[in-house]
């Protein structure tokens, strides 16, 4: 079973052992790809739900994914340390909205759909115990907007109740429902939205970088041999 391992940002995937010493295999769309594993390919797809959506739609159709992990780090609403990893149970798009025609925030048409869930979030919270480390789950929230604790972060934590903010996953996530593709995230809490200081602790991230890095890719081969077995 083929794992396609996704990024936004180079410095995510560098956070993977020995990452940096490894060669793209091929580049699409200005995108590089690399095999990081037997039949696991990862690659840093950019910044922003467009991005995204690319990239992971050349996961699915040229590299044929069966499976495709989101993996970075988010902002968090709540109290969790930072470092702190989750699973996100499912997405929402805060920054979708047709409600003027009388859907509700969030609503993506043509999917049809407000919440795109991921795949057995608390098999994965199961799997990474087994691997001795600790991880929650709850709701994150994608959009094209480095989360600040503003009115409209507080308007986004009361309308859609998400642990965690960032900029990608429910792009890849819609992808990967158009697709029939599994897929699953795993989130490295960097900043916290109503924390005064919180873009000075988002540049100061490598606690972060280093507890998503050394757990992501035993993880990723724990789901390959999950879903084949």
């Amino acid at each position: 079973m083929k794992i396609g391992l996704q990024f936004a940002m180079p410095a995510e995937f560098h956070a993977l052992p020995g990452a940096k010493d490894i060669e793209p295999f091929q580049t699409v769309s200005g995108v590089p790809f690399y095999h990081i594993a037997p039949d696991v390919i990862a690659c840093a797809g950019g910044i922003g739900k467009v991005n995204a959506a690319m990239a992971c739609e050349i996961l699915c159709l040229r590299f044929g994914a069966d499976m495709v992990i989101n993996a970075g780090v988010a902002g968090c609403m709540t109290d969790l340390p930072t470092g702190a990893l989750v699973v996100p149970s499912d997405y929402v798009q805060h920054d979708m909205d047709t409600s003027a025609i009388g859907d509700a925030p969030g609503f993506v048409s043509t999917v049809n759909r407000l919440e795109f869930p991921t795949w057995k979030p608390e098999r994965c919270i199961e799997i990474l115990r087994g691997m001795g480390v600790s991880a929650t789950t709850g709701r994150a929230a994608t959009g094209d907007w480095f989360a600040t604790g503003t009115d409209r972060a507080r308007w986004i934590r009361d309308a859609f109740r998400p642990t965690l903010m960032e900029m990608e996953g429910c792009a890849i996530a819609q992808v990967c429902c158009r697709n029939d593709t599994p897929f699953v995230a795993l989130k490295s809490v960097s900043d916290h939205l109503f924390k005064d200081g919180q873009v000075e602790e988002y540049f100061d991230f490598g606690q972060a970088l280093e507890n998503l890095g050394k757990v992501l890719l035993p993880f990723a081969l724990a789901l390959q041999k999950e879903t084949l077995s």
